[in-house]
């Protein structure tokens, strides 16, 4: 029974470790993920991809999955949640990020994963269309460990895209990606600045809400 916010709102219990971030969906039935994240032994322990695979396809309708192997940010601290790496702009198109500086941590990772999204295939066998973001010049605590620093963690909501900013000498490359891939919405930057220190940024604070929800 749902209750409170929700509602009438029909709800589902899922017998799932799954954060928001650590999947993301085209909408038609295609997935994308990491596997260092869903088969990480602190989320569903015993599960295995297999399993795992058959209850994204239950719960998700996700019919076409691809599980990344590489591509997990330095400093990271979700085990390499997909909207930090490689998201859907529309149902044939991935924004993934990129480096082209060989002194970034990130750079190799990038790359290979550059690489293997290139070899995705949607169901019908055509390749997706790839939109590549920047990366920002890499940004250290005082200790000199770079932060997880995206592009990808934009957030979509229903009439614009809330971009984050971390650098102007790659800021307005990512907004003008960005903005091309939803001629629909505004693309509005955000500092960021304040949330990556703390490992975080737009999509990593915010959850999504269903049609009918009564907030105040």
């Amino acid at each position: 029974a749902a209750a409170g916010a929700f509602g009438t709102t029909p709800m589902a219990r899922v017998e799932l470790v799954l954060e928001g971030g650590s999947i993301d969906s085209n909408g038609e039935g295609e997935l994308l993920t990491t596997a260092f994240c869903l088969l990480h032994p602190g989320r569903n322990p015993g599960l295995g991809r297999g399993r795992m695979q058959t209850r994204l396809e239950q719960h998700l309708g996700a019919t076409c999955q691809h599980w990344l192997e590489h591509g997990a940010l330095e400093g990271d601290d979700t085990d390499g949640h997909i909207d930090t790496l490689a998201r859907f702009v529309a149902p044939d198109t991935i924004a993934h990020v990129t480096s082209d500086d060989p002194a970034d941590h990130n750079y190799q990772a990038l790359g290979e994963m550059a690489r293997e999204l290139a070899a995705l295939r949607r169901p019908d066998g055509s390749p997706y269309r790839l939109l590549p973001l920047p990366s920002p010049p890499p940004l250290l605590d005082p200790e000199g460990r770079q932060y997880p620093a995206s592009y990808a963690n934009f957030l979509i909501t229903n009439h614009k895209v809330l971009l984050p900013g971390y650098h102007p000498a790659t800021d307005p490359a990512a907004r003008e990606t960005v903005a091309a891939a939803f001629p629909g919405r505004e693309t509005v930057l955000i500092d960021c600045l304040p949330l990556i220190r703390q490992s975080g940024s737009l999509h990593c604070v915010t959850m999504q809400l269903p049609q009918g929800v009564d907030i105040p």
